[in-house]
């Protein structure tokens, strides 16, 4: 076996030989388990597991603590009860001299996201049919705890669901997994033993994206499509690309709104470029449209190689926006969007537990710029259609005195040119926000073309309505407590439903949430803003959300998972504010309005 390790020694950290022919020193464990006492290497995890066989399941739990493989430590950090509770929870340091990862593939934030991302994959297929499971994730690349890179060091955080018989301990097959395949796992992940050069194609890859995102200000742009990407989904259940049958139609940009860009590895590449501004997506039916708005709202993360978006790039403050009937909202300002209510309610510090479809996107847009979003993504086909247009005929019928909503198309406008929010709309059933448009894409057959010009000559003149920036709030940070029974309670229902403490908080609405641990990862930067003390000294909610995103630009993702054991991504801000404000304990202490505002 020592052989693999290219000498006769193999590679451990000096001192005696482990049972596979490697060379290391042992580590000191940390809060051993009482029942076992005294060295505790691979050696004597197998022999304590075989000694298990058939004993009472609970005795796994002596496990626990530090286990010296030589070339690596495996902690196990907490035991299912029985083999029905959720999988047993272990970590895994690989030292970095025995990882041996280049610096090249660690050294900056971006290449070192990707790397652990293209690592986890590797573990994932390398564990196929064991009873040892990491969290991959999907189609973009996000940081994650699952894998992570120190200073060249790499750690593993890995379930897995002790074998029983019964509730009798199944002690063979437990050796098999964590004294086999873990050491198996282990030295596929070397990078003497990886495809280096899809490594590196891989970490390129995430490389180029974000220095395309990171060009877009400077380029006028709010998101980029390059050319050949391919857009759709291979079906509404599934995010793999089109397989090149039916729809699967590579992008090819309209000459008017073509854009080359300078990349770090692709060198120059060409596509649309989406102006900063009012841009509306419009075409008939099953053309694409909503596979565009799609493609965008998903360009504010890093993709895969071959997953057809890899050149696909929005900025990363765009916020999908919908309409949510039946949400709660607090005390958020939506004034500029409704007025004049007939039960007298002040609309500049609305709060309700049952939400309209107007009220709540007015609220999800107020929300959406109180946490420094300064790009709105929307599709007509998720919102609240009261909101978003009313006719000459229907101002004719009922006096604007008596409509208390302002449009969105009314607001759109001064919403861009006097706050720098850009909007990009999907539209198929109204041509009023032709009036309003600064350019008018038109998909036909999943091919875009610029037809802004005879989108103009249909336009009529507009008068726009005031847009005022609704106040911020400062949050109570006692009505956000996680706990539950005397402990911290965090759970996921799918991607539906976040449980936070005693209370279900409703997420479907969270078009970019594309991944479960991501679910957690709110519920975890929820807990963090609250029992650290980031919502309180009189921070707005965005002033909390900067200070979260310094925490986690300095500790990454891992500084959200103080205490908890299990799977996790890392969120973006939004989508925690957003989460935050559906949580119905929540209590806003006070508003801060702008200056000149009553």
């Amino acid at each position: 076996m020592s052989g693999r390790y290219g000498s006769g020694q193999g590679r451990g950290h000096g001192g005696r030989p482990d049972h596979r022919g490697r060379t290391g020193g042992r580590r000191p464990g940390r809060n051993e388990p009482p029942r076992i006492h005294g060295r505790r290497d691979d050696a004597r995890l197998a022999a304590e597991l075989r000694d298990m066989s058939g004993a009472s399941y609970g005795r796994y739990k002596s496990l626990q603590g530090d286990w010296d493989y030589g070339d690596f430590t495996l902690t196990v950090d907490r035991v299912q009860s029985d083999p029905f509770a959720p999988p047993s929870r272990v970590s895994v340091l690989i030292p970095a001299d025995v990882a041996e990862l280049p610096d090249s593939a660690w050294r900056s934030p971006v290449r070192r996201r990707a790397t652990a991302d293209f690592l986890a994959r590797r573990a994932y297929r390398v564990l196929k049919g064991s009873r040892l499971r990491i969290d991959v994730g999907g189609q973009e690349v996000i940081d994650r705890a699952s894998v992570q890179i120190e200073e060249g060091d790499l750690r593993l955080r890995l379930g897995i669901e002790l074998p029983g018989h019964g509730r009798r301990i199944d002690g063979r097959t437990a050796e098999h997994e964590l004294c086999d395949r873990l050491p198996d796992l282990v030295d596929a992940l070397r990078w003497p033993e990886l495809d280096t050069r899809a490594a590196v194609a891989f970490a390129d890859t995430v490389e180029d994206t974000t220095a395309l995102r990171d060009r877009l200000p400077d380029l006028g742009l709010v998101a980029f499509v390059a050319d050949g990407s391919v857009l759709p989904r291979r079906s509404g259940v599934s995010d793999l690309p089109m397989d090149g049958e039916g729809n699967a139609v590579p992008f090819a940009s309209p000459d008017s709104l073509r854009v080359t860009v300078r990349l770090p590895h692709r060198g120059e590449v060409r596509g649309m470029g989406v102006p900063e501004g009012i841009t509306l997506i419009v075409g008939g039916g099953f053309h694409g449209k909503s596979t565009l708005l799609h493609a965008l709202e998903r360009g504010v993360y890093d993709h895969i190689p071959g997953d057809g978006r890899e050149l696909v790039a929005t900025r990363p403050d765009a916020v999908k926006i919908r309409a949510e009937e039946g949400r709660r909202v607090e005390r958020t300002d939506v004034a500029s969007f409704v007025r004049n209510l007939p039960t007298g309610a002040d609309t500049g510090d609305f709060s309700t537990d049952n939400a309209s479809g107007s009220t709540s996107q007015a609220a999800n847009i107020a929300e959406a710029l109180e946490a420094g979003s300064a790009t709105l993504l929307v599709d007509e086909d998720t919102t609240a259609t009261n909101l978003m247009i009313r006719d000459a005929r229907m101002q004719a019928l009922v006096h604007g005195d008596r409509e208390p909503l302002t449009p969105f198309v009314d607001l759109v406008r001064p919403l861009h040119r006097e706050h720098g929010v850009s909007t990009v709309l999907v539209m198929g059933g109204s041509g009023d926000y032709f009036d309003v448009a600064d350019t008018v894409i038109m998909l036909d057959g999943y091919r875009p073309s610029d037809v802004t010009e005879r989108a103009r000559g249909l336009a009529a003149e507009r008068t726009d309505a005031e847009f005022t920036v609704p106040a911020h709030r400062v949050v109570d940070p006692r009505s956000v407590d996680a706990t539950a029974r005397g402990r911290a309670r965090l759970k996921r229902r799918d991607m539906d439903v976040l449980t936070f403490g005693e209370h279900d908080i409703d997420v479907r609405g969270l078009a970019q949430l594309v991944d479960p641990g991501q679910v957690i990862g709110v519920g975890l930067a929820m807990r963090l803003l609250a029992e650290d003390g980031l919502l309180d000294t009189g921070r707005t909610l965005a002033q909390a959300l900067d200070a979260l995103d310094e925490r986690l630009a300095s500790g990454g993702v891992t500084a959200l998972g103080r205490g908890y054991a299990g799977d996790y991504a890392r969120p973006r801000r939004f989508e925690v504010a957003a989460a935050l404000n559906r949580l119905r304990t929540l209590r806003v202490a006070r508003l801060e309005r702008p200056v000149g505002r009553g």
